[in-house]
């Protein structure tokens, strides 16, 4: 994805915004991103939901449906913190963005 060094915090917002509200795995999230124009790849995904779990912001469970094992996502207090922190400054930059 071109620009994905600058897109990648936007990747992540969505991640805790949808964790925030939910259970997630990995393929839901994949597909969902997928909606806003974000491609992305297990290989990049994974690593990204392993790194926001070692951070704090996000916590898991494997939930086993017979020989169907997922892991579920959710944002941690720390996370839906930073998630609230985010939506201000995201806020605070379109407000200015837009201007122009």
């Amino acid at each position: 994805m071109k620009f994905d060094d600058l897109l990648s915090g936007f990747i992540r917002l969505h991640i805790l915004h949808h964790a925030a509200e939910h259970e997630i795995y990995g393929q839901w999230m994949i597909d969902e991103l997928g909606r806003h124009g974000y491609r992305l790849s297990p290989g990049t995904l994974y690593p990204m939901l392993h790194a926001m779990e070692g951070k704090g912001y996000l916590t898991s469970r494997v939930q086993r449906d017979g020989r169907v094992t997922k892991k579920l996502y959710k944002a941690t207090k720390v996370g839906k913190r930073g998630l609230d922190l985010a939506k201000h400054k995201v806020r605070e930059f379109t407000g200015e963005a837009m201007k122009r």
